[in-house]
């Protein structure tokens, strides 16, 4: 009787084995009269990560595709008429311009440039070259064409001027050879810099600026601004 039992036994194990690893769900087995429920079989874990995640965000539904921001939807073109005064205003820039674009002669590549209008000290233009003043605005002309260059300089110097800035740094990158398109930028930056009655005097950088790449300009001081200091002075002195 014992034998019989374990053998039927057995045989249920058997079963439940099988079912286990073939996913079979809902069997029952009767064992001395009694009814045993099956384990569930095992679940991935992934398979059960997105069946919890599912169970968390319920009836949630994603956004229809027409409903997201578009940054660039509130952008408006300019109009006929802001381009038009646009177009007028670099007209009217480039028709002042009167920076030279005639032959330049060439300055040697690792030749420092400096420049000072007459009556400025040369402590002013020594304290310049060494990083002595901040600097107020830059001016990137690198790899750009020697026209576009000319335009960007001219209003430039006019802004800061306007502005009452007094040190303003040129970046124009330098080449070794003498006729390479950053030593012809450098030598007509010489050039046009000295054509300028606001540009009291300039330098090239130090190394940590940029070096024989860059050139430091020192402007003078707007009616505006000596108008400004005469007044401090004067409350100084009570």
């Amino acid at each position: 009787m014992l034998s019989i039992y374990l053998s039927s036994l057995s045989k249920v194990l058997e079963q439940s084995t099988y079912a286990k690893h073939t996913g079979l769900l809902g069997y029952v087995c009767k064992i001395g009269g009694h009814k045993t429920q099956p384990e569930e079989p095992a679940m991935n874990q992934p398979l059960r990560d997105d069946m919890d995640f599912g169970a968390l965000i319920g009836d949630v539904e994603p956004l229809p595709p027409n409903n997201r921001a578009d940054p660039g939807a509130n952008r408006k073109s300019p109009s006929e008429a802001q381009l038009a005064r646009r177009e007028w205003a670099e007209e009217e820039m480039g028709a002042r311009n009167f920076l030279s674009d005639d032959f330049v002669d060439l300055l040697p590549p690792f030749d420092p440039m400096e420049y000072r209008q007459e009556g400025i000290q040369q402590g002013v233009v020594d304290k310049l070259k060494h990083g002595g003043y901040s600097v107020q605005s830059q001016l990137h002309l690198l790899r750009r064409p020697l026209s576009e260059c000319r335009r960007m300089l001219f209003p430039f110097i006019q802004e800061a001027y306007a502005h009452d800035l007094r040190s303003v740094l040129i970046v124009h990158g330098r080449g070794r050879e003498i006729d390479s398109p950053a030593n012809v930028l450098r030598s007509y930056l010489a050039k046009w810099l000295s054509q300028f009655e606001e540009v009291q005097a300039y330098v090239s950088a130090q190394p940590s600026e940029g070096g024989l790449g860059a050139t430091w300009v020192m402007l003078r001081k707007s009616d505006r601004a000596k108008a400004n200091n005469r007044e401090r002075q004067q409350k100084r002195r009570g």
